[in-house]
């Protein structure tokens, strides 16, 4: 095995940010299967299961050991919030609907478990979730992958282009959450 090479840290790369719910990283392990660095089949069936595990791990850290991470989201009561009535507004539904919410992805597991949501419920919803979120993105970066590259050349043919890019998918996410945070 080949330590060296992309297909070995891709994968593993995959797994790491998938646990942690990343959006990002099968998105990319999309376009890296479209170039024939990275098994399409792999890289998805890795991310269900890293990110499965992780939203398992974030509602056992909420169910189980509240005053240990209590300090950790403490700094984030209008997300807590939000993902709260998420939660309650649509019930088994907030397990699909977060893990497409950039910023409460990781709150809406540990609010669950918090309000006493059942772990084996959960466990059996977040299956589901999983498996559409990551063929979603992973499918839908895949198929798109050849816009995305020629977007990635432009970017690389002028180079200002990108922080203007960033800044606007920022600036709007920021204004997005802020506006659903806010009290009314």
């Amino acid at each position: 095995m080949d330590f060296s090479s992309l297909e070995t840290w891709g994968y593993l790369a995959v797994a790491f940010f998938s646990f942690g719910g990343s959006l990002f990283i099968v998105a990319a392990a999309g376009v890296f299967s479209f170039m024939g660095h990275m098994d399409l089949t792999t890289a998805l069936i890795v991310a269900m299961v890293a990110n499965f595990m992780g939203d398992n791990f974030l509602f056992y850290l909420g169910k189980y050991h509240k005053k240990d991470i209590r300090p950790y989201y403490a700094k984030h009561k209008r997300k807590v919030a939000l993902a709260t009535l998420i939660m309650r507004k649509y019930g088994v539904l907030a397990i699909f609907i977060q893990k497409f919410l950039y910023g409460v992805k990781t709150l809406v597991p540990i609010s669950m478990a918090l309000s006493k949501f059942d772990f084996k419920k959960f466990i059996f919803f977040n299956i589901f979730a999983t498996i559409i979120f990551i063929l979603t993105i992973g499918l839908s970066a895949y198929y798109a992958s050849e816009t995305i590259i020629a977007f990635f050349s432009v970017i690389e043919e002028r180079p200002w282009i990108a922080p203007l890019v960033m800044f606007g998918v920022l600036g709007t996410l920021w204004f997005t959450l802020s506006r659903m945070t806010k009290k009314r």
